[in-house]
């Protein structure tokens, strides 16, 4: 089994990391995962969360927003919709995305008031990006639906 193997994290912008590591643990959308060498090929989706990169400089953290990380034997590549290392991750930067998603989800709401299967998909975005705040240690000011 190899001791590393290639992360690349780009988002629309620009890449963010491109590096070595040991370990990736990714916001799936069916739950967290964790990738390391030699992993089985896996595509999964991205929910807003905190995707973490162990390696021998130490570990790294990035907010995503969605997107998707295609994992391999030899790497992790991930393509998100945002993403910011957590370290330049402001209130400003959270307050943006929790806007966007309710206004998702108000959409969502209004455009298939009789199909619950959109809107819930909405709250759920709307609630991973609540939690992610939390998580990172920023307010969500807890929007209510």
């Amino acid at each position: 089994m190899a001791d590393t193997m290639q992360f690349d994290l780009v988002s629309p912008e620009r890449r963010l990391a491109s590096m070595q590591v040991t370990a990736v643990q990714i916001p799936g959308a069916d739950g967290d995962m964790t990738a390391m060498p030699d992993h089985a090929p896996t595509i999964t989706t991205l929910r807003p969360g905190v995707l973490r990169v162990e390696g021998p400089e130490g570990t790294a953290e990035y907010v995503v927003t969605g997107g998707f990380a295609e994992i391999s034997s030899e790497g992790v590549s991930v393509l998100a919709e945002r993403a910011v290392s957590k370290g330049d991750m402001t209130q400003e930067h959270l307050d943006e995305m929790i806007a966007e998603a309710k206004a998702m989800y108000t959409t969502a709401k209004e455009g298939f008031a009789n199909e619950p299967g959109p809107v819930d998909d909405a709250a759920k975005l709307l609630s991973d990006m609540v939690a992610m705040g939390d998580e990172i240690g920023l307010s969500s000011k807890q929007p209510s639906l």
